[in-house]
């Protein structure tokens, strides 16, 4: 309960923050290619962490790294309403995604491990979906709040000091029996990724929909011409496309009698879902009401694809080893969220009828290709 209170107040904090900056780096005049590339920064951070998050974590334990985290969380976030200096905004933005890198890496990695076997999809579908709540409730409270009002980053503080006060309370974790023996960093890394490399690949095209895409909907509502307040919401829709999806996934998951099999499937029909959702994009400038169900399809495709993954990892693993391959996950869902994030400002800029849709369909087919070849196999 711990660890789900404190990760839910901490992001929910994350995503009024995330939009918001966003939102203001446009007020100034900001081209969408240099916000964009704000955005991915926060995204390069967690990049940057996530190989060394099990050397951290076997160096200082596990539940001192949620602590670290949280400490560095907080202290970012007050910054960020002290200042108003671009180049100081990009050096909070990546620290940000370090301290995230090593919550997110260690926070999924307990909930796999300590979940009841039988029942793994849906505690990991439980989690997730709360994850995805926070979505949207922070664009929401954003939209509330207003982008211009200063109380909205003192809110931002406030739920960062809530979950800091509830990561203190997360109980003392048992020692992982191969804290000695498992391989770390790099090593540990080149190691998950040889042993899991379609899980890995499906995490990519999740990250790269869920989230990735999702972050830089703002400036795609600003070119569909919406208002700032509709352009912010398009992300609590995404968000409301987990929320409303992953706990079904993760029943029906823990329902299949091969539940490895089982997994795959809903992974390969995830991907379907998505490749079906994003062909429509080319339609979305002339019927602007298409947008709302299409990034909703996202969002639920993109979270189940990364939650099947994670209940997949956490059947067959435990302690330091699952951490390795959780960040590895962690990682490539990263790199997916960087690279969408990173090249979708530019894109939206130069053709967003166009080139925008053309490269979000070859994402998701080749990552539908792959996941159904595996499947075959």
């Amino acid at each position: 309960m711990a660890i789900f209170g404190s990760t839910f107040f901490s992001l929910v904090g994350y995503f009024i923050l995330s939009p918001l900056l966003l939102l203001r780096l446009k007020g100034a005049d900001i081209s969408s290619t240099l916000a964009g590339l704000f955005v991915a920064t926060g995204w390069l951070g967690i990049f940057l962490m996530t190989p060394f998050a099990s050397s951290v974590a076997n160096r200082i334990g596990r539940r001192q790294c949620l602590w670290l985290a949280s400490v560095v969380l907080m202290l970012c976030a007050l910054l960020f309403s002290l200042t108003d200096q671009l180049p100081l905004w990009f050096a909070l933005n990546l620290i940000s995604g370090i301290a995230m890198s090593l919550r997110w890496v260690l926070s999924e990695a307990l909930i796999a491990e300590f979940c009841p076997t039988e029942q793994r999809g849906r505690y990991v579908g439980i989690f997730q979906t709360m994850i995805s709540t926070t979505f949207i409730i922070g664009p929401a409270l954003l939209v509330w709040l207003g982008t211009h009002s200063q109380i909205t980053l003192w809110v931002v503080n406030t739920l960062n000091v809530i979950g800091l006060a509830w990561t203190t309370l997360i109980p003392k974790v048992p020692a992982a029996r191969d804290a000695g023996t498992a391989r770390v960093g790099l090593h540990g890394l080149v190691s998950a990724l040889l042993a899991h490399p379609i899980i890995m690949l499906a995490g990519f095209v999740g990250g790269f929909f869920e989230t990735g895409v999702t972050s830089i909907l703002p400036l795609y509502g600003l070119a569909l011409g919406l208002s700032v307040s509709a352009a912010a919401v398009m992300v609590s829709i995404s968000g409301l496309g987990g929320v409303l999806l992953m706990i079904p996934a993760g029943l029906i998951a823990d329902r299949f009698a091969d539940q490895i099999q089982g997994r795959r499937t809903l992974m390969v029909w995830s991907a379907a879902v998505m490749l079906i959702a994003t062909l429509t994009l080319p339609f979305v400038a002339q019927t602007p009401w298409l947008a709302w169900p299409v990034v909703f399809f996202w969002g639920g495709a993109g979270g189940v694809l990364y939650m099947m993954a994670m209940t997949d990892i956490g059947s067959r693993e435990k302690g330091i080893t699952l951490v390795n391959s959780t960040a590895v996950l962690v990682l490539t869902y990263t790199l997916g969220g960087l690279v969408a994030s990173g090249i979708s400002g530019a894109l939206i800029d130069w053709s967003p009828g166009v080139a925008f849709p053309a490269v979000l369909v070859a994402v998701s087919a080749v990552g539908l290709a792959a996941l159904i070849r595996s499947n075959l196999r």
